[in-house]
């Protein structure tokens, strides 16, 4: 570790600046009133701007720099240079599972609309994995009624999911008008439960809007009929869908997806493992996304939408399923298209720090849904080690195979801490 040149101290300030205002100072004021008070200090180590106590930094100059993996909170580092990444283990806030050899979550068929099969379900989902904590949601349907919100919100589930009839994969029994649910939506207000909604509507508009824009006065009028109701557009894919999430209140939340980071709708269209709903747009809409991931806006927050299906299924039909499977090298792939982006100039390398990925993949989400922020101590750590992503995963007996999205490219390895 050592402390910046000028040039580099006077580039970080500045960033900070923009944030920090007038409190600037108070950032680097002495914490207490002795002869020699600690106070904070920037570092430079391994690429990446630390902001630490002066105590702390003076301890790790004992440390190999080789084996110092953090010292205070990271502020900016340059992602193509990084080699090793500690952080909080990723909150998958929107993934599909499958049933049989796949579980299915959460459009499965029939879908799951009541209270104990929403439970059985997450028995299920225990039994193969006992160390993941399972968020369960309903499909919203005529049978929820506001008697089963209350029986939801007592029995732990956290939310409900939006569906408009036939948007995508098993959505048949979804929702045709949003008046049918009022009851609803005001006991989920008053329960505290999350509206998870899929923002398309089905047919395609007349005036060439895409189906999520024109969707988004959906989203405004349920935010102004149910201003406490937390509510997640989910899958973010549309410059537009940014700009109207952030327009409403705090109670209003956006996911965004590793594979609507790197695609646009060409290649959605030309490669059946990339094809998706909300098939990805254009290039300036995946460049927003990417700005909104880096932008530490809580708002903003990481939901896979990996949907598993049978490679036979992506690439034999002539009816190709909606989904794209990032879920085992999902952080991974996020990390991959903020260096492309870095690459073509959308963001910036100080733009990508340690505070924003962890507010991105994990805290912003966890505190949306009011979990403990710190994934009860769980930690991951990335290392580049020559990793790439194989074409496919396969059940043990090989009998099924599942195509991997962006198969081939170099990513970080992965593993628990």
């Amino acid at each position: 570790m050592r402390p910046l040149t000028e040039s580099e101290t006077r580039t970080v300030l500045n960033k900070i600046a923009n944030y920090a205002g007038s409190s600037l100072k108070d950032l680097f004021a002495p914490l207490d009133k002795s002869a020699k008070p600690d106070h904070h200090v920037l570092r430079l180590s391994r690429s990446r701007v630390y902001y630490v106590r002066l105590s702390l930094a003076n301890l790790a100059t004992s440390v190999v720099r080789e084996k110092l993996l953090s010292c205070g909170t990271c502020l900016a580092m340059k992602l193509a240079e990084t080699h090793s990444l500690e952080l909080p283990a990723s909150a998958d806030m929107h993934v599909h599972l499958r049933q049989g050899d796949m579980l299915n979550l959460p459009n499965l068929q029939p879908p799951i609309t009541s209270v104990a099969q929403a439970l059985e379900y997450r028995d299920r989902l225990r039994a193969v994995e006992p160390n993941v904590r399972y968020l369960m949601s309903l499909f919203l349907h005529p049978s929820v009624t506001p008697q089963v919100i209350v029986e939801a919100a007592a029995a732990g589930i956290a939310g409900v999911k939006m569906y408009p009839q036939g948007v995508t994969t098993n959505s048949d029994s979804g929702v045709v008008s949003v008046d049918d649910y009022a009851a609803v939506f005001a006991e989920m207000e008053r329960q505290d439960l999350v509206l998870n909604i899929h923002g398309e509507i089905a047919t395609e508009p007349v005036d060439g809007l895409s189906l999520e824009v024109a969707f988004l006065p959906v989203l405004h009028r349920l935010h102004k009929d149910y201003p406490r109701l937390r509510i997640v557009l989910e899958h973010c894919s549309t410059a537009e869908a940014v700009d109207a999430v952030r327009a409403c209140g705090p109670s209003v939340a956006g996911t965004i997806t590793a594979h609507h980071l790197y695609l646009t709708g060409d290649m959605s269209q030309s490669d059946p493992l990339c094809f998706c709903k909300p098939i990805p747009k254009k290039p300036t809409d995946r460049d927003a996304l990417i700005r909104a991931v880096c932008s530490g806006d809580a708002k903003f927050f990481f939901g896979s939408d990996s949907a598993p299906h049978p490679l036979a299924s992506k690439t034999g039909s002539q009816t190709v399923p909606a989904g794209v499977f990032t879920q085992p090298f999902a952080t991974q792939l996020v990390l991959l298209a903020l260096e492309e982006a870095i690459e073509r100039g959308v963001v910036a390398e100080d733009d990508v720090s340690q505070y924003r990925l962890e507010s991105f993949l994990s805290r912003s989400g966890r505190r949306f849904y009011k979990l403990p922020d710190d994934a009860g101590g769980a930690r991951i750590l990335l290392e580049r080690r020559d990793e790439k992503i194989p074409p496919y995963v396969a059940s043990a007996d090989d009998g099924l195979r599942v195509g991997l999205s962006k198969a081939g490219s170099a990513v970080y390895g992965l593993r628990w801490l």
